[in-house]
């Protein structure tokens, strides 16, 4: 299997971190992961939905700045 399509495809696809995939793939850094994995359009959209469906999270500076 190319390096291109199992750091895509399989890991990032399915929520495996970076951190892992760079271990599996046997690179001494992430940065060299980083050129073979690709965050696809479905990925990102993936995210988006979940973020969505999360209530948002008020921080105490706001929660200050609001009163």
């Amino acid at each position: 299997m190319a390096p291109h399509t199992f750091a895509t495809t399989i890991t990032l696809e399915h929520d495996v971190p970076i951190e892992t995939e760079s271990q599996l793939l046997g690179h001494k850094s992430i940065k060299t992961t980083q050129i073979y994995a690709k965050v696809s359009q479905k990925k990102v959209s993936q995210n988006m939905k979940v973020l969505k469906e999360k209530p948002a999270v008020v921080t105490s500076e706001e929660k200050t700045a609001n009163s």
